[in-house]
């Protein structure tokens, strides 16, 4: 703010000065002009006078002008010597003024100079600036015009007429103090207008940077508040938004760790049980000890298929996960699952009806939509009681691929539908973990579903059965 109130200070004091100038050049070269015509016009009328009528007629011819004009006239010889003086002060005196030495030096015919005279009683206007600028005011300024007398061709003595100019300066040093007086009041103002303005926008500004300080410590919950609808109301807003993410991404991210943890952790745990009873039973019954060893497999393999889903996941995240996209047939990639778990189904007793419509020619990765297929399937298969029926049915709504998978398993409450893509959310832990599943499948499938451009959604009622719909783009 003091830089701008320097600006201003500046600025103001450069197009002040050139003001006073411009006005002060222009009053002077005004009085310059008039007074010059004056004392030519006198010198003429003077010239035949003081050679041909002698002294006394010269002077009242003076005198009279003197009264008509307001100034003081004086005449000079050709030596520089005042002849006649309407103040008769100067009578006999030579002047040494420049104004004269011109003339008298054949230089000019008419010249004119400023001088700062004792004022005799008369003061010069009082300026508050006079304390700093020592100006003299028991003086004041007046003005030569000079004029050459010349009669017959003949230079015969020099016309010389005073004239004060201090109304002038009065005039201008008003000018600039009503300047300075309004320069003061302006600069107040505006030092009063940048605190408020200054106050009411570095306010916004430092919550926004204290937020972001508080969020530079890992703290995520911090807020700014918002108010009116301004580009700092904007910044803010957007400031609360980016914040809320980055709090639910680190909650998601602990949450995350805290899941993966335990998913890796319980196998990790059994199998340290199985295999600590295998080492310290040296008497173990082989058929025994072989169960636990198969139990201990299990358990790997499980390891592997948490660690499988955890490094797609990864590969989603940071967007390293590619699409091997080709011209494929979603119909045919429905037969080819419905095939590989048709023996699960049946061991089950369960019943799997398929309809296809339309071959729904996409440009996709086949490998890719065959696992979100298979994960859902297999999900109905093991969720549907012994002898129930999955229905999936394939055909196409305008630009997309509509695929339903339906079954009339346990359903899935209510209060859990939200939930049941986010990563290693179970509806119901211990059923999940008997059948082998990870809390992470729905999750990738979901991701695969985006990444085709395309959309998942699910409804269920408990006691009913679950149904899946997903809408891929097709050619």
């Amino acid at each position: 703010m003091v830089g701008f109130l320097l600006i201003i200070c500046i600025s103001y004091y450069v197009v002040a000065t050139s003001l006073i100038r411009m006005v002060g050049d222009s009053l002077f070269d005004e009085k310059v002009r008039a007074e010059q015509s004056t004392v030519a016009a006198l010198a003429v009328e003077f010239a035949p006078l003081w050679k041909g009528d002698g002294t006394d007629a010269c002077y009242d011819a003076l005198l009279e002008a003197g009264r008509q004009t307001g100034g003081r006239l004086l005449v000079l010889d050709m030596d520089g010597k005042v002849q006649l003086d309407t103040f008769s002060e100067y009578n006999g005196m030579r002047l040494y003024l420049a104004e004269v030495s011109t003339l008298l030096a054949g230089e000019r015919t008419a010249d004119y100079g400023f001088h700062l005279l004792p004022g005799g009683g008369q003061r010069q206007r009082f300026s508050w600036l006079d304390l700093f600028s020592g100006r003299d005011r028991d003086s004041i300024w007046a003005g030569y015009f000079t004029a050459l007398l010349v009669q017959d061709g003949e230079r015969i003595g020099v016309l010389l007429y005073s004239s004060q100019v201090q109304d002038m300066v009065d005039s201008l040093v008003s000018m600039r103090d009503q300047m300075l007086y309004t320069f003061l009041l302006g600069a107040l103002a505006v030092s009063l207008l940048s605190l408020l303005v200054s106050h009411w926008i570095t306010r916004p500004i430092g919550a926004l940077s204290a937020g972001i300080e508080q969020m530079a410590k890992g703290d995520f919950s911090s807020r700014v508040r918002v108010q009116g609808k301004s580009e700092l109301a904007q910044l803010a807003e957007t400031f609360n938004l980016m914040s809320e993410r980055l709090e639910n991404l680190d909650n998601s991210r602990n949450q995350f760790v805290s899941n993966a943890s335990h998913e890796l952790k319980t196998p990790l745990a059994t199998m340290k049980i199985l295999l600590e009873s295998v080492i310290y039973q040296d008497d173990m019954d082989p058929n025994l000890r072989k169960e636990f060893l198969q139990d201990i497999n299990k358990e790997i393999d499980r390891l592997n298929l948490v660690i499988g889903d955890l490094l797609t996941l990864v590969h989603i995240d940071s967007h390293k996960m590619k699409l091997h996209r080709e011209m494929m047939p979603l119909g045919e990639s429905v037969r080819e699952v419905i095939r590989r778990l048709a023996p699960m189904a049946a061991k089950r007793r369960q019943e799997i009806e398929v309809g296809i419509h339309d071959e729904c020619e996409m440009f996709a990765d086949p490998l890719k939509l065959q696992q979100v297929i298979y994960n859902i399937v297999e999900n109905a298969i093991k969720y549907t009681p012994d002898g129930g029926k999955v229905r999936v049915t394939l055909m196409r709504d305008g630009r997309d691929a509509v695929l339903k998978i339906a079954d009339n398993g346990v359903g899935i409450p209510k209060a859990d539908l939200p939930h049941i893509f986010e990563r290693f959310y179970r509806v119901d832990k211990a059923r999940t973990r008997e059948t082998g599943g990870t809390g992470l499948g729905l999750s990738i499938v979901q991701q695969i579903v985006r990444l085709h451009g395309g959309n998942i959604d699910v409804q269920s009622e408990p006691g009913k059965g679950t149904t899946f719909t997903i809408e891929l783009p097709v050619k």
